[in-house]
């Protein structure tokens, strides 16, 4: 019973910490910066072993934690209707519903995944915890790439699917995890600041 009831218990998103009278202007302006934030995330490229690495994959995770649920999946539907309509959102020159269609397509909707999914778990309290969020960045992580590497073996096969889908991003993963757990927990000691000055 106890564990049922801090499943329902919400608590408020960082954006909700700081701006705790937002509105509708305030979330829209969210949305939008957010879905910006995406697609800067997409285009740059960090070198990385064994093949370059974007921050796209935790700025989906971390809005997501920062924005809750609901917000961060609207921020993610918000980037990929960008994408639908041909801008150049994404990590490739390409865009528009073909390219939405093709290879990417699961991780697209992993995207979408990932934001709802832990966003419900910051709201529940694993955005304020190092361990906890680490947990909830490994799961949006694994709620990434389970759609993408799905529907990468429904058009490769499943070994070419893990082979080019999965085991490329594994080390970038475990430290975009724990980079994005170290961001939360820095946002959080910040918000405290404030509000005890």
């Amino acid at each position: 019973m106890a564990f049922a009831n801090t499943l329902s218990q919400r608590a408020a998103s960082l954006l909700e910490t700081v701006a705790p009278r937002g509105g509708l202007l305030t979330a829209a302006t969210a949305a939008v910066l957010g879905s910006l934030l995406l697609a800067a995330s997409a285009k740059v490229q960090v070198p990385f072993w064994p093949v370059p690495m974007t921050m796209q994959s935790m700025v989906v995770i971390l809005l997501g934690m920062a924005y809750g649920s609901r917000l961060a999946t609207a921020t993610v539907l918000l980037y990929l209707l960008e994408g639908l309509a041909g801008l150049p959102v994404f990590a490739g020159p390409g865009a528009g519903p073909a390219y939405m269609a093709g290879p990417t397509a699961g991780y697209l909707l992993g995207f979408v995944l990932a934001a709802g999914v832990t966003g419900w778990l910051a709201e529940r309290g694993w955005d304020r915890s190092p361990l906890k969020a680490v947990g909830a960045l490994a799961i949006g992580h694994a709620l990434l790439f389970v759609p993408g590497v799905a529907w990468m073996a429904v058009l490769f096969g499943g070994e070419k699917a893990v082979a080019l889908g999965l085991t490329p991003f594994l080390a970038a993963t475990v430290l975009k995890t724990a980079l994005g757990a170290a961001i939360m927990q820095a946002a959080w000691k910040v918000v405290a600041r404030r509000s005890q000055g």
